[in-house]
């Protein structure tokens, strides 16, 4: 059995360490850089963090939660669910804590890798797994004066709870998924709240519940239960999903949707054009709230759309010249996206460097594998991201497919193994292709490059990714024989 080094201890990380286990493969470390598990869900500790995937979807098929507290799971019940996970299969074990990975080797003489961790620790392995993820490292927008400022400022994904908000003049600065969920935490604690839109935000009533103890004890007393409510919401999450590239009607149906729930909530009908987006549905990704309109209608709220010029010391200047002075100012800027594991060094057959060969853009042969990166696989790689579903089915799949190239790897002793370049090259064409036909085409986002290039999102069905990845079709690989 091959020796294997797992990259983080998130979703994917846990993910693909059962797979192993399940699997008679003992022989595997993860290297996660914290001090404990649980990738983004760990990191976002904002008020208001939760997911915008219903709970039973929004976990592992073999690892249902009957007793979620509601549909919609805060940071809190994830991180628990996750912990849960771990301590069942004994992960914890396999963990090393405080390991951040800087660089990592391909050998060729030996078929293996060599991976470098900050505190200058060097471990092998004959398989390297990335299970980094896509949305581990903030971004700051590139504003002049952003070291200037003289109050308190922070990332919302490095939340600092050490700031007291109350009383005081608070700016945040942009209003994606993380920002819809922190403002209506923080609006009644502010003096007054001023938030900086670029854009604004397809927003979609959120269906969320508590799942109260009659709920929970049918989902545990009537055999397959938690089976049909995952099913339903899984089978629903297809349905849109087919309108971002087959059927628009689908969407346009979505949008409508999200125009009611504005015009219900919002009747200034002046803030009410500031929320109302100008670019299609779809093409960044949608937002679900029930409190983020509302709360944007309170008299301390202030909703500005005039671009930032730059940040001084009182507070921000916007391009008309107005000074919003502020004590605080909160960064809901999202996250580097498109800067698949960087920025770790990682380098394969001929010391090829992985940041080269994704010069232009991140890709690898069903987002799981890259030419001349033997042995090396990728949990939630390039284009496995998702407009609408749970990324927790992708991983599902990607961990089975990973699975199977390991168990290959042991069917063929002292070889490596390593994704031929004309497929690759021929997927990612026709990935390429197909993704020209979608609404992410159609505004600037985090799925998309400078150049222009998408290489976040999967132009589909989770069904349908699935399909491509339940056989490792081994022609379209080669083994080639350890030297050593």
């Amino acid at each position: 059995m091959p020796k294997i080094i797992i990259i983080g201890a998130g979703f994917g990380g846990l993910g693909m360490a059962i797979e192993l286990q399940r699997n008679g493969f003992r022989e595997f470390t993860i290297l996660e850089k914290a001090a404990d598990l649980g990738g983004v869900w760990r990191e976002n500790t904002y008020p208001g963090a939760a997911c915008d995937v219903p709970s039973p979807l929004y976990s592992f098929a073999h690892e249902p939660k009957p007793r979620w507290r509601q549909r919609y799971s805060t940071r809190e019940d994830i991180c628990e669910y996750m912990h849960g996970v771990a301590d069942r299969h004994g992960l914890r074990e396999h963990i090393v804590f405080g390991a951040e990975v800087t660089e990592a080797e391909f050998d060729e003489m030996t078929g293996q890798w060599t991976v470098h961790t900050a505190g200058g620790v060097a471990r092998t392995a004959d398989v390297l797994i990335s299970a980094v993820g896509q949305l581990s490292r903030p971004a700051l927008p590139p504003i002049p004066g952003i070291e200037r400022f003289a109050g308190e400022s922070f990332h919302s994904a490095q939340w600092d709870h050490k700031v007291e908000l109350a009383g005081k003049r608070v700016a945040c600065i942009g209003t994606g998924a993380s920002a819809i969920q922190y403002i209506p935490e923080i609006q009644p604690k502010a003096a007054h709240l001023t938030v900086f839109q670029r854009t604004a935000a397809w927003v979609l009533p959120k269906f969320d519940t508590d799942y109260k103890p009659v709920h929970q004890r049918v989902l545990v007393s009537i055999p397959g239960m938690p089976v049909a409510e995952r099913l339903t919401w899984w089978l629903l999450a297809e349905f849109v999903a087919l309108g971002l590239v087959e059927f628009p009607g689908i969407v346009r149906g979505v949008s409508r949707i999200a125009e009611h729930h504005l015009e219900e909530q919002v009747s200034d009908p002046v803030l009410r054009a500031k929320l109302t987006p100008d670019y299609p549905i779809g093409c960044k990704r949608g937002l679900f709230s029930n409190d983020y309109y509302p709360a944007m209608c309170e008299p301390n709220v202030t909703l500005e759309t005039t671009a930032i010029s730059e940040i001084v010391p009182e507070g921000i200047r916007t391009a008309d010249g107005v000074l919003h002075e502020a004590d605080v100012i909160i960064y809901g800027t999202g996250f580097k996206g498109t800067e698949f594991l960087w920025p770790m060094k990682i380098r394969g057959r001929g010391a090829r460097n992985l940041d080269d060969a994704w010069d232009g853009g991140a890709h690898a042969y069903l987002g799981i594998t890259v030419p001349e990166f033997p042995n090396l696989f990728l949990v939630y790689g390039p284009n496995t991201n998702l407009g609408v579903g749970s990324i927790i089915y992708m991983i599902e799949s990607q961990t089975h497919y990973i699975r199977r190239a390991l168990q290959l790897l042991g069917e063929h002793p002292r070889t490596y193994l390593e994704v031929r370049p004309d497929p690759e090259h021929s997927y990612n064409n026709a990935l390429q292709h197909r993704l020209a036909r979608t609404p992410w085409n159609f505004c600037t986002s985090w799925y998309r490059t400078p150049s222009g290039r998408i290489t976040n999102n999967w132009p589909g069905t989770t069904r349908s990714y699935r399909r491509r990845t339940r056989d490792l079709h081994l022609p379209d690989y080669t083994f080639t024989q350890i030297r050593r």
